[in-house]
């Protein structure tokens, strides 16, 4: 079974699919790419997790947090770069951990992504709807019919998480505090519009992304100078001073300090915690890596887009957060609409309605990179077979876009953000962006060593230096994350493992075809269900009296799944209700011979629709 688990799949045989039909168009140039990448960075980070961070863990050392996360940024990028270049198919961090890693390895991160980018959409969605409640007024005040503010039942999520104790703020002790709200309705219509408009294609998204990263930028400027001439000219440097109430540092190991601070929760305070918290701000440049498939030139416009608008973004949210935390004692900074509420309290009416068309553009923008990006992972999990192909990987034949998981993908983010907060959200997603880079760094030496002689027209300067010391930084900023995003991280891997081991290494298109005995693999699933299952009741029982015999009895529950999953999964093998691939080991094999059908399988396939033409058939786009 091991020898299945770490199969990788061929570089060759990643460049053969890409000559099929069941493919995406290449239409985006360098400057598209880089609108994408500054259109995922530049929203988040500014608009949102300025307040966040700079609030509850760092101040006015928030500047440095960019720095350290820019830093780390910088290491994966270059790792990123050239793996885009290497291998410009859909799919990102998956796809280079399945040339290199292994198939369980690839599984995990591909499963990871699809965390990465749901949870930091719902992050976003639950940004502009922040955003929006502070824009409606100016619609009141014209059309008297429009609500000055939404109703409070459909204000937020319905509960709170807080770090500290803060009464106008709304949190009046640290935990889980009821807001009074059934569900953040905002957010969720934002979400179902920007669905349809991906399902409606790609070249559409993208010249609609360009047209707000145009907007955001002019806005983003216009913070960073009025804002500067009022910290120069009215303000001063006072509201610097303690610039790093919270320390500079702030690590943690499941939830024991090793360096800083920390606050009543446990939560590590200090300047590595808000790099941490806000790191996930920039996922734009993996996002450009996801479109390699879509790019014209991917070897020379994918790096150039990572590249570029990671610099962009960097030296933004710099001037920002020093713009911010000068304008606002750190104390007194707005979580939800921090810049909005700046400019508000300076007075300047017309900036603040500004800032919050600005900031509702730009965050619209991210939304819709990151809701765009998650159907391309996948699309490629799907391609792989390593889950439903009919569903996942269904190119819509008209719009050319993976339609179905789209809309599974709005229907998932809409939930997360109309029902879980901000202050959870944000954290879930940097532990997860942080794993792919992590991933990512790693997969470069191991390429390296590999592949020594494949084509990459763009290498990472200085390896192994530059993978170590990302995946070294990295790995600094998740230990500077409360423990409670480790035990999520784990939770979620575990339910993938559920089903890569139910599912998807059966179906795999690089299985060889082999069934053997489910007892190991029962053993394996039922410890890690059972553990998982048991470790998390103990956690969240922790007032209980009975808190140990619920422990024991959800680990029995967990086993007894597992153990039902692996010879489930396994039946349904033998009985062909998991059908195996039609050539065991070689989809390079079918397209090779057969040629591939429009609805993307190879001709002759078994599984291949009536439609699909009997004779070879010219597979070059």
């Amino acid at each position: 079974m091991a020898s299945q688990l770490f199969r990788t799949k061929p570089l060759s045989l990643l460049l053969e699919e890409m000559k099929g039909e069941n493919r995406l168009r290449r239409i985006l140039g360098p400057v598209q790419l880089t609108a994408l990448g500054v259109g995922a960075i530049i929203g988040t980070g500014i608009f949102i997790l300025t307040g966040v961070a700079a609030h509850d863990r760092t101040g006015p050392a928030l500047m440095l947090s960019f720095v350290l996360a820019g830093l780390a940024c910088v290491f994966a990028a270059l790792c990123y770069a050239e793996f885009a270049s290497m291998v410009p198919v859909a799919g990102s961090a998956y796809t280079y951990a399945y040339a290199t890693l292994g198939e369980l390895f690839a599984w995990i991160i591909g499963w990871d992504l699809i965390l990465e980018y749901a949870v930091g959409s719902a992050t976003v969605a639950h940004g502009w709807s922040a955003h929006f409640q502070e824009f409606i007024p100016i619609f009141h005040e014209g059309i008297s019919a429009i609500p000055a503010k939404i109703p409070h039942i459909f204000h937020s999520a319905p509960i709170n998480y807080c770090v500290n104790v803060d009464l106008k703020g709304g949190c009046p002790h640290t935990g889980f505090v009821a807001t009074g709200s059934y569900f953040d309705l905002p957010a969720v219509l934002i979400t179902f519009i920007l669905t349809v408009i991906l399902v409606k294609g790609i070249k559409e998204s993208a010249s609609f992304n360009a047209f707000m990263v145009a907007i955001k930028l002019v806005i983003v400027l216009m913070v960073i100078g009025i804002g500067g001439y009022l910290v120069l000219t009215v303000y001063g440097t006072s509201n610097w001073h303690p610039f790093a109430p919270y320390g500079y540092t702030g690590v943690s190991f499941f939830g024991n300090t090793i360096l800083g601070g920390h606050a009543t929760g446990g939560e590590p305070l200090g300047m590595f915690a808000g790099a941490a918290i806000i790191f996930f701000a920039y996922i734009g440049f993996d996002s450009v890596s996801v479109h390699s498939e879509e790019a014209r030139e991917p070897a020379k416009d994918v790096p150039v887009g990572i590249i570029a608008s990671l610099i962009i973004c960097t030296i933004l949210y710099i001037a920002v957060s020093a713009v911010l935390t000068g304008m606002v004692p750190y104390k007194e900074i707005n979580i939800d609409a921090p810049v909005v509420e700046a400019f508000k309290r300076a007075g300047l009416v017309w900036m603040q309605y500004l800032v919050a068309a600005g900031a509702m553009t730009g965050i619209t923008s991210v939304l819709l990179v990151m809701m765009l990006s998650q159907p391309r992972v996948m699309l490629a999990l799907g391609r792989d077979g390593l889950v439903p192909n009919s569903f996942f990987g269904d190119i819509h034949p008209k719009f050319r876009t993976p339609w179905k998981s789209t809309i599974l993908t709005g229907l998932f983010v809409a939930s997360m953000a109309g029902f879980i907060p901000l202050s959870i959200l944000a954290e879930m997603t940097s532990i997860g962006t942080l794993f792919a880079f992590v991933i990512v760094c790693g997969a470069v030496m191991v390429m390296r060593r590999t592949n020594p002689n494949a084509n990459r027209p763009f290498r990472a300067p200085f390896v192994p230096l530059v993978p170590i010391l990302g995946i070294l930084t990295c790995l600094l900023l998740m230990f500077s994350l409360p423990a409670e995003n480790w035990y999520r991280l784990i939770i979620w891997l575990v339910i993938g493992f559920n089903i890569y081991f139910g599912y998807g290494r059966y179906r795999s298109v690089m299985s060889v075809g082999e069934v053997g005995s489910p007892a190991a693999l029962a053993i394996l699933l039922g410890a890690l269900d059972g553990l998982v299952a048991g470790v998390a009741t103990y956690m969240f029982m922790e007032t209980s009296p009975s808190r140990l015999m619920y422990t024991v009895v959800a680990a029995l529950i967990g086993i007894a799944i597992g153990v039902a999953i692996a010879f489930l999964g396994h039946s349904m093998a033998r009985s062909g209700k998991i059908p195996p691939p039609s050539h065991p080991g070689s989809l390079a094999h079918e397209i090779k011979t057969h040629g591939v059908s429009p609805a993307g399988q190879a001709v002759g396939d078994p599984d291949a629709p009536p439609s699909s033409p009997a004779g070879d058939i010219d597979s070059r786009v």
